[in-house]
């Protein structure tokens, strides 16, 4: 398996030059069964990863573009009278595909961002009073403007909970830019792409995370992280049950994307700073990333 996820991240990397982190940790949160927010401003290659993400895995694709005017059957879906069926027939919106990248998700109105929430945590819509299954597995990329550009609403805190991990793609260094101007479009080589994974392996790898083994000592590591995270100066609150649930899910996906069935400190370092930022970004702002160096700082691996 582990060859498998390195030939999907090496195609990965030949489209989105000089982000190996990123794609790593954005196909360790697939395979965590989370969902991911991609903060970073227009033109980073955010639509490219998660395009080119659905295809390295064979899995259905839906863009959704979130604007100020847009609904929550935009985004759902919506019955209409079929004159034929004598009744109405029910029109499954774009959220019925397994990886869905909701673009600019900042831009819509608060209602239609919660339209996403029963999504990501319960895998299921209620619509007109019906409950639908979503397709699995089911991935939610959202991608998000900065706060200080216009037209945004910010995400509510309960909505961020909901994304296991926030990466930035930032600028490439010079020498990826130089190959990104050289090289053909980046478009057209993502619809090139062919899938790595069969959708048998796909599965046998998301199983697989739940039977890799933490240790007692690796989870009174977590504890720490989270209860130290909860002393912080200028917070109101911590790191959630949920948060802590998350990262060791994170942690057990890394470490079985590195080829082992059990979990290490350094997977869990790894990892801590994609989960843990968005959930510690209270007061003043700016402080996410250093009050996540902080902790793994000062909190020991073991004691």
């Amino acid at each position: 398996m582990k060859t498998l996820v390195d030939d999907a991240i090496t195609a990965l990397n030949g489209i989105l030059l000089g982000k190996e982190r990123q794609i790593r940790l954005a196909l360790c949160c697939l395979l965590a069964r989370g969902h991911l927010l991609i903060e970073d401003i227009p033109g980073m290659g955010k639509t490219t990863l998660s395009h080119a993400l659905a295809r390295i895995l064979g899995l259905s694709y839906q863009r959704i573009q979130f604007t100020s005017d847009l609904l929550p059957s935009d985004v759902l879906g919506y019955s209409m009278y079929d004159k034929q069926a004598g009744a109405l027939v029910f029109h499954p919106g774009p959220i019925f595909a397994q990886v869905v990248l909701a673009d600019e998700i900042n831009r819509a109105s608060p209602r239609t961002q919660s339209a996403l929430l029963e999504a990501m945590e319960e895998k299921q819509v209620s619509i007109e009073g019906a409950t639908r299954p979503l397709p699995a597995p089911f991935f939610v990329i959202a991608t998000q403007n900065p706060a200080e550009q216009g037209g945004t609403f910010p995400l509510p805190e309960s909505q961020l909970d909901r994304f296991l991990m926030r990466i930035r793609l930032g600028y490439p260094d010079p020498k990826a830019e130089r190959a990104l101007l050289e090289g053909e479009d980046r478009r057209r080589l993502t619809e090139q792409l062919q899938p790595q994974f069969t959708p048998d392996a796909l599965d046998t790898l998301l199983n697989g995370v739940h039977r890799v083994t933490a240790s007692p000592a690796l989870l009174d590591y977590v504890q720490r992280l989270l209860e130290q995270s909860r002393r912080l100066p200028g917070l109101l609150y911590g790191l959630s049950p949920r948060a802590g649930l998350g990262l060791l899910r994170a942690a057990k996906a890394w470490a079985l994307m590195e080829g082992r069935h059990h979990v290490l400190p350094d997977d869990l370092q790894a990892v801590f700073p994609a989960v843990a930022e968005h959930r510690l970004e209270q007061g003043e702002p700016g402080k996410s990333k250093e009050r996540v160096q902080e902790l793994l700082t000062d909190v020991p691996v073991l004691e």
